[in-house]
């Protein structure tokens, strides 16, 4: 899948997302970066929920607000190595999990959040560099 495809299919998902889970959201966007998820050479970050917090937290101000980001190239380079990579399906899974990080974070509840982060421990301990 090209970049421009990658675009065009994400915004078609959002099209189809009701409203009222974008409430708050200033954008859902596709990126051309490969993320590499932090302490690992081959493990890439699919998206990320971006909540910068309180509208004077670190000078931000008013305008940078929550956003969804999704890395084109992190996909990319999962279907370089696995022929049967369903485009739609990890585009789409990635795009409604990021979104529960949204509803959740205006609802003040972080059950994803501890969801991950017991997820990313046991995925650490497994792959790790000094493994």
């Amino acid at each position: 899948m090209t970049f421009e495809a990658f675009q065009r299919t994400l915004a078609e998902m959002v099209d189809e997302i009701p409203q009222e889970f974008l409430r708050g959201l200033q954008g859902v966007h596709a990126l051309p970066d490969a993320r590499l998820e932090e302490g690992f050479d081959e493990v890439y970050r699919l998206g990320e929920y971006l909540d910068p917090g309180p509208d004077d937290f670190l000078g931000a101000g008013e305008g940078l607000g929550r956003h969804v980001a999704l890395y084109y190239g992190s996909f990319a380079r999962l279907a370089e190595d696995d022929p049967d990579f369903d485009w739609e399906a990890e585009l789409w899974e990635t795009l409604t999990h990021e979104l529960r990080h949204h509803v959740e974070s205006l609802a003040g509840d972080a059950s994803l959040i501890e969801e991950d982060r017991r997820r990313d421990e046991g995925f650490r301990r497994l792959f790790r560099r000094d493994a």
